[in-house]
């Protein structure tokens, strides 16, 4: 039997107060919702409402997933900042 893999999603969103937060899952648009909408969003991001995408990307596994969120939790918020620019920046 083949295990498959569900790819996961790191984001990025910018919450009302300007922060960043950084976060994953296997269903952006839903976990999105819950952001903004439910008890189920984190508990940063339920008093810093309405939150905005501002970066995305794809990854294999949970496993990979989990280990790219945490380099990018170390980062500065400068750093972040460029990362999703630069993103940005490369769909021109």
């Amino acid at each position: 039997m083949t295990i498959v893999e569900t790819p996961y999603t790191l984001y990025l969103l910018r919450c009302s107060d300007g922060t960043l937060y950084t976060g994953i899952t296997s269903d952006l648009k839903r976990r999105l919702h819950e952001h903004n909408t439910s008890d189920k969003g984190a508990k940063y991001t339920k008093s810093r409402r309405p939150c905005a995408l501002v970066y995305c990307e794809q990854l294999e596994s949970k496993s990979a997933a989990l280990k790219r969120e945490i380099t990018i939790k170390k980062l500065p918020k400068a750093k972040k900042e460029t990362l999703f620019l630069d993103s940005m920046c490369n769909m021109l």
